[in-house]
């Protein structure tokens, strides 16, 4: 139930720093602070994981009114950090290599407060592909622009390739849960991860269109029938890093 990490050198350091949390192994008790944290939620907007942090304190019946929650990484202007009781909420800006970043920071986090049986879930908004607006999408599968499911990264020089498959139990577990909620549209997909929010997920309106419409909607139609219904930036770099850690992972976006 652990969470690890991959990385041998970690061991012969003599501090961690967590630069873009503003924490560290030597500067914070993080088995304190975080030892029985159960429940990570990430998602792209500081004030939409305040927010969400808010909503579980109500919701956990925990003490005060939760105006008051403080942001963990308050030292920095790079990510926000919040605490409800076992529920961390975490902010992990836009696209991949913010993601990223943050994920890396976050696991480490993690391992040093030896936490146990962590779930990760990222919430968010993305584009939907045939489906009905408002409708939220549990990802089965992270897929590339290509429809396959992998996430590709250059280490050094070499093109390093990992995968990016879900938790499928939990995936139907959230299902499960929203079948509790009257007119709650609800569906297990693909979720197709692209590097760039215009032409990279074939918007007509950005500063660059290099591609007619009609190119556009023939792509769409390839990603539908590949089992793609939404679109994002963040979930082939989650799901890698999530598997490869022990991290019981999940993605679930709105359809805007």
């Amino acid at each position: 139930g652990l969470v690890h990490i991959k990385n041998p050198y970690l061991d012969s350091m003599e501090e961690d720093v967590l630069y873009h949390l503003d924490l560290g192994t030597k500067t914070h008790n993080l088995p304190a602070m975080f030892g029985d944290i159960k429940f990570v939620c990430v998602g792209g907007s500081p004030n939409r994981m305040r927010a969400f942090a808010q909503f579980m304190h109500k919701e956990l019946g925990l003490m005060g009114d939760g105006e008051d929650l403080a942001d963990i990484c308050a030292g920095t202007d790079r990510y926000a950090m919040y605490r409800a009781g076992p529920v961390l909420s975490i902010s992990h800006g836009m696209g991949i290599p913010s993601i990223s970043i943050m994920l890396h920071e976050l696991i480490k986090l993690l391992h040093h407060a030896k936490c146990r049986d962590v779930t990760i879930i990222r919430i968010g908004t993305s584009g939907g592909l045939g489906i009905e607006a408002g409708s939220v999408v549990i990802t089965d599968m992270a897929v590339d622009s290509s429809f396959k499911p992998r996430f590709e990264q250059v280490v050094l020089d070499d093109v390093v390739v990992r995968s990016t498959e879900l938790d499928k139990d939990l995936a139907e577990e959230l299902l499960a849960c929203s079948k509790e909620i009257p007119d709650f549209r609800t569906l297990i997909g693909h979720t197709m991860c692209t590097y760039d929010f215009y032409e990279g997920q074939g918007r007509l309106d950005g500063a660059l269109c290099s591609f007619s419409s009609e190119k556009k909607l023939e792509y769409l139609k390839r990603a539908y029938d590949a089992g793609v219904r939404n679109i994002e930036m963040e979930s082939t770099a989650f799901a890698a890093l999530c598997g490869l850690c022990g991290l019981k992972g999940e993605s679930s976006c709105s359809h805007l």
